[in-house]
């Protein structure tokens, strides 16, 4: 019988801005080559992916402006905040996202870094920019559905 995947369902990091600036097509699960003390600093929460993209050279991916906070406790063994870091993806799946950046307006992100028995793993999206008109229609949306859950609410008490 097949192991089950255990989930620990841990978000160390999100990137709360990225579903705001992009429309996200697709989704996608990778490791992270991490050294030292880089995975004491990621559980910790002091990792940034704000402005962080996946690029590509040689066939491999690799992400770039992703800050990882150096470790407290780690002196000499801290590597440096804003180094490239390399994607643990299938050779066909690097394909794909290599296809999909060739779109015009499509670009690669990061969304959120989280736990799979104890491994640190980033899901990266396919996504467009928002122009500002898109951006305000999101919010026009959003504010609007909690509006109506707010009097949804109201109605349920009385």
């Amino acid at each position: 019988m097949a192991k089950k995947k255990k989930l620990d369902g841990n978000n160390l990091v999100t990137n709360r801005k990225a579903r705001h600036e992009y429309f996200i097509e697709n989704t996608f699960e990778a490791g992270l080559v991490l050294k030292g003390t880089e995975v004491k600093s990621i559980r910790k929460g002091s990792a940034n992916l704000q402005d962080a993209y996946i690029s590509f050279k040689n066939g491999e991916a690799f992400v770039d402006n992703m800050h990882i906070s150096p470790y407290e406790q780690g002196n000499i063994f801290n590597e440096d905040p804003m180094r490239r870091r390399k994607l643990l993806l299938h050779k066909r799946e690097i394909r794909k996202l290599e296809g999909e950046v060739q779109k015009q307006g499509m670009t690669i992100i990061p969304l959120r870094l989280y736990l799979v028995n104890g491994r640190v793993k980033i899901e990266i999206a396919v996504a467009k920019g928002k122009k500002l008109y898109d951006k305000r229609d999101s919010i026009a949306e959003r504010d609007s559905k909690r509006s109506i859950d707010r009097a949804m609410r109201q109605n349920l008490k009385y």
